[in-house]
């Protein structure tokens, strides 16, 4: 079944759902929890604990699968893309089994009328909000992947820009679910002063790779490649940053967002 989803960029993308991991990794299921009501905030905590280590794992498996995904593209390697394309399927089951464990947790709680804090509530939002944010990394990581074959038909070098760009990026969704796995917000500012860089860096990949059109060394095509996987990175760095925000919230209750060249909390009702 494919579900219509939309990009940070804004193009509409399918998110496939498979069927449940035949490789035995671990899958987060509601049979596989302890799957108490939550009637006390201690029982609503454990709950929220339980999904947030599958979290955890899916934010490894979408870090792999990037990490892959770029490999494929720099050695320009067709079965290492299809290992990282393969990979998606395990990413996107999780997807729906982290969703569907948060919502029956929440919906558990409502019907036993649970008195919940802010706190516990912010991080069930965190589970949900960072959980789809993964996914859209890993759409974008298959993006990479499925370039590698029309980029090995090329011989030219990637520039070292393109390659400081790519491992920033990585570095950062590192990052990222370090912050999300230890509830730390000094990491997620970390994460939000990062975008910087991205954005940098691609400005200067892209006036490399102009230059070098305009030199007869690069050929239109590379170029073009150069400006789609660049983009590709932006949009990756997005999503972390939406992931940093969340923990940020979670952890201190601020709402921050991008304003001009600085991250800003937003003032409080």
């Amino acid at each position: 079944m494919r579900i219509p989803v939309r990009e940070t960029s804004g193009e509409p993308r399918s998110r496939r759902i498979h069927a449940p991991d035949a490789a035995g990794s671990r899958m987060p299921t509601r049979g596989s929890l302890s799957f108490a009501m939550p009637t006390t905030a201690e029982g609503f905590a454990s709950r929220t604990q339980q999904i947030k280590a599958d979290l955890v794992a899916q934010g490894s498996r979408v870090q792999a699968m990037l990490e892959l995904s770029c490999a494929a593209l720099f050695e320009r390697k067709s079965n290492l893309a299809s290992q990282a394309i393969e990979m998606d399927e395990a990413v996107d089951n999780a997807d729906v089994a982290i969703e569907q464990a948060a919502v029956s947790l929440l919906t558990d709680a409502t019907r036993e009328g649970a008195s919940l804090d802010p706190q516990h509530l912010r991080a069930v939002l965190t589970i949900v909000k960072a959980n789809n944010e993964l996914e859209r990394v890993a759409d974008v990581a298959v993006d990479i992947a499925e370039m590698v074959p029309a980029v090995s038909q090329i011989a030219t070098p990637f520039p070292d820009t393109f390659r400081v760009l790519a491992n920033s990026v990585i570095g950062i969704l590192r990052d990222t679910n370090t912050s999300l796995s230890r509830n730390d917000p000094s990491i997620a500012n970390i994460v939000l002063q990062s975008q910087h860089a991205v954005w940098a860096f691609k400005a200067a990949l892209l006036r490399e790779a102009e230059q070098q059109v305009a030199k007869g060394k690069y050929p239109v095509e590379f170029a073009f490649h150069l400006h789609e996987t660049a983009s590709m990175c932006e949009v990756i760095a997005d999503h972390c940053t939406n992931i940093a925000e969340q923990v940020i919230y979670q952890t201190t209750g601020a709402i921050v967002r991008h304003a001009e060249n600085c991250w800003v909390e937003v003032p409080r009702q």
